[in-house]
């Protein structure tokens, strides 16, 4: 399974709490935390950080296996996901470190050298 490609990630406009069925493939997940960005729910991709602001809520997202799917080229940032907020982890025979999740596929306006020197990741628990 080539998590890449084969899994496209769908951001929500309904909150957790809207959200009454389950959806009839794949998962909506919810309670990441969004680092060196922030979600723009009017653009429906990420924007810059508010100053002084280092992690916000990322809204549900909804994840759609599609086989054999070809990844789009442009208009994407591919956001790794980590379990926490230390990046570093013991490296598994993935050659993936074993905080590292999965990549999911974030709509961005800018390239994805913009947000790779942002050192922009959604997390799943904070430390604090």
């Amino acid at each position: 399974l080539d998590y890449s490609s084969d899994i496209k990630a769908v951001v929500s406009t309904q909150s957790t709490g809207e959200i009454k069925e389950r959806p009839e493939t794949g998962c909506y997940i919810s309670g990441l935390f969004l680092e060196g960005a922030r979600w723009s729910n009017e653009n429906h991709a990420l924007t810059e950080s508010r100053p002084k602001e280092l992690f916000t809520d990322m809204p549900v997202i909804r994840l759609i296996p599609i086989p054999d799917r070809v990844a789009p080229t442009t208009g994407m940032y591919i956001c790794p996901v980590y379990k926490t907020l230390t990046r570093a982890g013991t490296l598994s025979t993935t050659g993936h470190s074993t905080n590292f999740v999965m990549p999911l596929e974030l709509p961005s306006d800018k390239p994805q050298e913009h947000w790779i020197k942002r050192a922009v990741a959604l997390i799943c628990a904070l430390d604090y």
